[in-house]
Protein backbone atom coordinates (compact mmCIF):
# COMPACT_ATOMS: atom_id res chain seq x y z
CA UNK A 1 0.00 0.00 0.00
CA UNK A 2 1.47 3.57 -1.43
CA UNK A 3 1.92 6.32 1.34
CA UNK A 4 -0.92 8.21 -0.76
CA UNK A 5 -3.23 4.97 -0.19
CA UNK A 6 -2.21 4.43 3.39
CA UNK A 7 -3.12 8.13 4.17
CA UNK A 8 -6.68 7.85 2.35
CA UNK A 9 -7.05 4.57 4.53
CA UNK A 10 -6.87 5.65 7.47
CA UNK A 11 -9.08 9.37 7.08
CA UNK A 12 -11.47 6.78 5.62
CA UNK A 13 -11.27 4.96 9.05
CA UNK A 14 -11.48 8.46 11.05
CA UNK A 15 -14.47 9.87 8.81
CA UNK A 16 -16.70 6.69 9.36
CA UNK A 17 -15.52 6.48 12.80
CA UNK A 18 -16.59 10.24 14.00
CA UNK A 19 -19.93 9.81 12.89
CA UNK A 20 -21.21 8.31 15.81
CA UNK A 21 -20.11 11.27 17.96
CA UNK A 22 -21.55 13.56 15.50
CA UNK A 23 -24.81 11.90 15.54
CA UNK A 24 -24.72 11.98 19.51
CA UNK A 25 -24.62 15.34 19.56
CA UNK A 26 -27.21 16.29 17.04
CA UNK A 27 -30.03 14.13 18.14
CA UNK A 28 -29.62 15.15 21.98
CA UNK A 29 -33.20 15.55 23.11
CA UNK A 30 -32.65 18.35 24.76
CA UNK A 31 -31.38 20.91 22.62
CA UNK A 32 -30.92 18.60 19.08
CA UNK A 33 -32.70 17.88 16.29
CA UNK A 34 -35.23 14.64 15.50
CA UNK A 35 -33.63 11.60 14.39
CA UNK A 36 -35.49 12.04 11.29
CA UNK A 37 -34.53 15.31 10.34
CA UNK A 38 -30.76 13.99 10.85
CA UNK A 39 -31.11 11.24 8.34
CA UNK A 40 -32.66 13.90 6.12
CA UNK A 41 -29.70 16.73 6.57
CA UNK A 42 -26.95 14.11 6.14
CA UNK A 43 -28.09 12.19 2.82
CA UNK A 44 -28.94 16.10 1.42
CA UNK A 45 -25.59 17.02 1.95
CA UNK A 46 -24.18 14.05 1.41
CA UNK A 47 -25.72 14.16 -2.07
CA UNK A 48 -24.45 17.39 -3.18
CA UNK A 49 -21.22 16.39 -2.26
CA UNK A 50 -21.16 12.87 -4.41
CA UNK A 51 -23.69 13.62 -7.42
CA UNK A 52 -21.60 16.23 -9.12
CA UNK A 53 -18.57 13.80 -8.88
CA UNK A 54 -20.84 11.09 -10.32
CA UNK A 55 -22.00 12.97 -13.38
CA UNK A 56 -17.95 14.47 -13.25
CA UNK A 57 -16.64 10.77 -13.94
CA UNK A 58 -19.69 10.09 -16.18
CA UNK A 59 -21.43 7.28 -14.40
CA UNK A 60 -24.31 8.59 -12.78
CA UNK A 61 -26.86 8.19 -15.66
CA UNK A 62 -25.50 5.09 -16.21
CA UNK A 63 -26.66 4.14 -12.76
CA UNK A 64 -29.49 5.71 -12.66
CA UNK A 65 -30.53 3.37 -15.13
CA UNK A 66 -30.82 0.55 -12.04
CA UNK A 67 -32.64 2.98 -9.99
CA UNK A 68 -35.22 0.24 -8.71
CA UNK A 69 -32.09 -1.71 -7.11
CA UNK A 70 -30.64 1.19 -5.84
CA UNK A 71 -34.07 1.84 -4.36
CA UNK A 72 -33.56 -1.39 -2.44
CA UNK A 73 -30.44 -0.98 -1.50
CA UNK A 74 -31.28 2.46 0.12
CA UNK A 75 -33.89 0.99 2.71
CA UNK A 76 -31.60 -1.66 3.98
CA UNK A 77 -27.96 0.47 3.83
CA UNK A 78 -29.86 4.10 4.94
CA UNK A 79 -33.28 4.71 5.61
CA UNK A 80 -33.57 1.64 7.73
CA UNK A 81 -30.44 2.03 9.57
CA UNK A 82 -30.12 5.75 9.68
CA UNK A 83 -33.17 6.09 11.83
CA UNK A 84 -32.46 3.36 13.82
CA UNK A 85 -28.57 4.24 14.89
CA UNK A 86 -30.16 7.74 15.79
CA UNK A 87 -32.78 7.02 17.68
CA UNK A 88 -30.85 4.52 19.63
CA UNK A 89 -28.43 6.99 20.55
CA UNK A 90 -30.51 9.05 22.21
CA UNK A 91 -30.12 6.41 24.35
CA UNK A 92 -27.00 4.76 24.52
CA UNK A 93 -23.03 5.83 23.77
CA UNK A 94 -21.95 6.71 20.55
CA UNK A 95 -19.15 3.96 21.17
CA UNK A 96 -21.07 1.44 21.99
CA UNK A 97 -22.85 2.00 18.62
CA UNK A 98 -19.83 2.22 16.62
CA UNK A 99 -18.99 -1.30 18.47
CA UNK A 100 -21.82 -3.07 17.84
CA UNK A 101 -21.66 -1.58 14.34
CA UNK A 102 -18.36 -3.18 13.61
CA UNK A 103 -20.41 -6.64 13.80
CA UNK A 104 -21.70 -6.28 10.02
CA UNK A 105 -19.08 -8.60 8.68
CA UNK A 106 -20.24 -11.42 10.75
CA UNK A 107 -23.66 -11.00 9.27
CA UNK A 108 -22.45 -10.33 6.20
CA UNK A 109 -20.88 -13.61 5.70
CA UNK A 110 -23.77 -15.58 6.78
CA UNK A 111 -26.22 -13.60 4.75
CA UNK A 112 -23.73 -14.52 1.98
CA UNK A 113 -23.81 -18.28 2.70
CA UNK A 114 -27.51 -18.19 1.80
CA UNK A 115 -26.79 -16.87 -1.92
CA UNK A 116 -24.49 -19.64 -2.31
CA UNK A 117 -20.82 -19.25 -0.50
CA UNK A 118 -20.19 -22.01 0.78
CA UNK A 119 -16.73 -20.54 2.28
CA UNK A 120 -18.45 -19.49 5.41
CA UNK A 121 -17.87 -23.50 6.11
CA UNK A 122 -14.66 -23.01 6.42
CA UNK A 123 -13.28 -23.81 10.34
CA UNK A 124 -11.64 -19.82 10.71
CA UNK A 125 -14.58 -18.58 9.23
CA UNK A 126 -17.17 -20.76 11.58
CA UNK A 127 -14.48 -20.13 14.86
CA UNK A 128 -14.85 -16.24 13.94
CA UNK A 129 -18.47 -16.45 14.12
CA UNK A 130 -19.02 -18.22 17.12
CA UNK A 131 -16.36 -15.84 18.65
CA UNK A 132 -18.10 -12.63 17.48
CA UNK A 133 -21.54 -13.45 18.70
CA UNK A 134 -20.17 -14.75 22.17
CA UNK A 135 -18.89 -10.91 22.03
CA UNK A 136 -22.03 -9.72 20.62
CA UNK A 137 -24.24 -11.78 23.57
CA UNK A 138 -21.57 -10.60 26.08
CA UNK A 139 -21.38 -6.96 25.08
CA UNK A 140 -25.77 -7.21 25.45
CA UNK A 141 -25.49 -8.94 28.31
CA UNK A 142 -23.39 -7.07 30.78
CA UNK A 143 -24.61 -3.63 29.48
CA UNK A 144 -28.20 -4.71 30.05
CA UNK A 145 -27.98 -6.57 33.41
CA UNK A 146 -25.42 -3.54 34.79
CA UNK A 147 -28.06 -0.84 33.48
CA UNK A 148 -25.44 0.74 31.73
CA UNK A 149 -27.66 0.90 28.14
CA UNK A 150 -30.72 0.66 26.74
CA UNK A 151 -31.41 -2.87 25.56
CA UNK A 152 -34.15 -1.79 23.09
CA UNK A 153 -31.96 0.44 21.74
CA UNK A 154 -29.10 -2.28 21.51
CA UNK A 155 -31.31 -3.96 19.58
CA UNK A 156 -31.84 -1.14 17.03
CA UNK A 157 -27.70 -0.93 16.17
CA UNK A 158 -28.23 -4.97 15.50
CA UNK A 159 -31.10 -4.20 12.95
CA UNK A 160 -29.42 -1.93 11.79
CA UNK A 161 -25.86 -3.99 11.32
CA UNK A 162 -27.40 -6.71 9.83
CA UNK A 163 -29.22 -4.26 7.26
CA UNK A 164 -25.72 -2.79 6.42
CA UNK A 165 -24.99 -6.59 5.90
CA UNK A 166 -27.44 -7.28 3.67
CA UNK A 167 -27.80 -3.88 1.29
CA UNK A 168 -23.88 -4.25 0.57
CA UNK A 169 -24.41 -7.99 -0.95
CA UNK A 170 -27.30 -7.13 -2.58
CA UNK A 171 -25.98 -3.93 -4.57
CA UNK A 172 -22.97 -5.87 -5.33
CA UNK A 173 -24.85 -8.93 -6.79
CA UNK A 174 -27.10 -6.50 -8.63
CA UNK A 175 -24.95 -4.21 -10.18
CA UNK A 176 -21.57 -5.90 -9.90
CA UNK A 177 -19.82 -3.18 -12.28
CA UNK A 178 -22.13 -0.18 -10.25
CA UNK A 179 -19.61 3.07 -9.31
CA UNK A 180 -19.90 3.06 -5.56
CA UNK A 181 -20.18 6.60 -5.49
CA UNK A 182 -22.96 7.40 -7.97
CA UNK A 183 -25.23 4.25 -6.10
CA UNK A 184 -24.51 5.94 -3.05
CA UNK A 185 -25.09 9.67 -4.17
CA UNK A 186 -28.72 8.50 -5.71
CA UNK A 187 -29.25 6.40 -2.55
CA UNK A 188 -29.25 9.54 -0.50
CA UNK A 189 -31.20 11.57 -3.03
CA UNK A 190 -34.41 8.68 -2.70
CA UNK A 191 -33.58 8.71 1.86
CA UNK A 192 -33.65 12.68 1.15
CA UNK A 193 -36.86 12.58 -0.41
CA UNK A 194 -38.22 9.91 2.13
CA UNK A 195 -37.46 11.67 5.22
CA UNK A 196 -38.39 15.12 3.93
CA UNK A 197 -41.80 15.05 5.06
CA UNK A 198 -39.80 14.99 9.03
CA UNK A 199 -39.22 19.08 8.03
CA UNK A 200 -42.65 19.65 9.07
CA UNK A 201 -42.21 18.09 12.55
CA UNK A 202 -39.70 20.77 13.62
CA UNK A 203 -38.69 20.34 17.17
CA UNK A 204 -39.85 22.71 19.78
CA UNK A 205 -36.88 23.25 21.53
CA UNK A 206 -34.08 25.91 20.39
CA UNK A 207 -31.34 23.85 18.49
CA UNK A 208 -27.92 24.34 19.62
CA UNK A 209 -24.89 25.43 17.46
CA UNK A 210 -22.89 21.90 18.57
CA UNK A 211 -26.15 20.33 17.14
CA UNK A 212 -26.43 22.37 14.02
CA UNK A 213 -22.39 21.81 13.59
CA UNK A 214 -22.62 18.49 14.10
CA UNK A 215 -24.95 17.68 11.60
CA UNK A 216 -23.61 19.65 9.27
CA UNK A 217 -20.17 17.82 9.74
CA UNK A 218 -22.03 14.61 9.71
CA UNK A 219 -22.81 15.59 6.30
CA UNK A 220 -19.80 16.70 4.08
CA UNK A 221 -17.39 14.70 6.25
CA UNK A 222 -18.97 11.13 7.56
CA UNK A 223 -21.47 10.83 4.27
CA UNK A 224 -20.37 13.00 1.55
CA UNK A 225 -16.14 12.86 1.51
CA UNK A 226 -16.33 9.45 3.70
CA UNK A 227 -17.92 7.69 0.91
CA UNK A 228 -15.69 9.42 -1.97
CA UNK A 229 -12.62 8.32 0.00
CA UNK A 230 -13.70 5.25 0.49
CA UNK A 231 -14.26 4.23 -2.99
CA UNK A 232 -11.20 6.01 -4.13
CA UNK A 233 -9.00 3.81 -1.80
CA UNK A 234 -10.96 0.94 -2.60
CA UNK A 235 -10.15 1.18 -6.08
CA UNK A 236 -6.70 1.56 -5.76
CA UNK A 237 -6.25 -1.17 -3.10
CA UNK A 238 -9.25 -3.79 -3.78
CA UNK A 239 -12.80 -4.52 -1.96
CA UNK A 240 -10.65 -7.02 0.70
CA UNK A 241 -8.00 -4.59 2.26
CA UNK A 242 -10.40 -1.62 2.00
CA UNK A 243 -12.67 -3.23 3.77
CA UNK A 244 -10.66 -3.35 7.17
CA UNK A 245 -11.17 -0.08 7.70
CA UNK A 246 -14.10 -1.67 9.54
CA UNK A 247 -12.07 -2.26 12.77
CA UNK A 248 -9.84 1.28 12.49
CA UNK A 249 -13.78 2.88 12.76
CA UNK A 250 -14.97 1.12 15.39
CA UNK A 251 -11.38 1.87 17.58
CA UNK A 252 -11.92 5.67 16.60
CA UNK A 253 -15.76 5.40 17.40
CA UNK A 254 -14.93 4.27 20.95
CA UNK A 255 -11.85 6.35 21.60
CA UNK A 256 -13.45 9.90 20.39
CA UNK A 257 -16.76 8.65 22.40
CA UNK A 258 -14.57 8.74 25.89
CA UNK A 259 -12.14 11.77 24.95
CA UNK A 260 -14.54 14.21 23.31
CA UNK A 261 -17.64 13.43 24.91
CA UNK A 262 -16.72 11.94 28.41
CA UNK A 263 -18.46 8.65 27.65
CA UNK A 264 -17.73 5.51 30.24
CA UNK A 265 -15.27 2.61 29.19
CA UNK A 266 -18.18 0.06 30.33
CA UNK A 267 -17.26 -3.50 31.04
CA UNK A 268 -19.54 -4.82 28.30
CA UNK A 269 -16.84 -2.47 25.90
CA UNK A 270 -13.63 -3.61 27.33
CA UNK A 271 -15.19 -7.40 27.41
CA UNK A 272 -17.00 -6.67 23.77
CA UNK A 273 -15.19 -5.16 22.13
CA UNK A 274 -11.76 -7.54 21.27
CA UNK A 275 -13.97 -10.56 20.79
CA UNK A 276 -16.41 -8.81 18.18
CA UNK A 277 -13.32 -7.31 16.16
CA UNK A 278 -11.98 -10.97 15.97
CA UNK A 279 -14.95 -12.38 15.63
CA UNK A 280 -15.76 -10.19 12.35
CA UNK A 281 -12.32 -10.40 10.99
CA UNK A 282 -11.67 -14.08 11.08
CA UNK A 283 -15.29 -14.59 9.58
CA UNK A 284 -15.06 -12.37 6.59
CA UNK A 285 -11.35 -13.66 5.72
CA UNK A 286 -11.44 -16.35 2.92
CA UNK A 287 -8.45 -18.86 2.55
CA UNK A 288 -8.07 -20.62 -0.42
CA UNK A 289 -9.19 -24.47 -0.77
Amino acid sequence: MSRRNLILFILAGFLWGIPYLFIKVAVDPQDGFTPAIVVFGRVFIGALVLIPIAIYDKTFFSAIKHWRFIAVYALFEMVGPWILIGTAEQKISSGLAGLLVSSVPIFSTLIASRYGDKSVWQPKRLFGIAIGFLGVFLLVGIESITGSSDPLSILMVIAASIGYAFAVIYITRKMPDGSGIAINGIAMVMTAVFYSPALFFWPDHAISNEAIYSLIALGVLSTGVAFAVFFTVMAEIGPTRASLVTYMNTAFAVILGVIILNEPLTVGIIVGLPLVLIGSYLASRRTSA
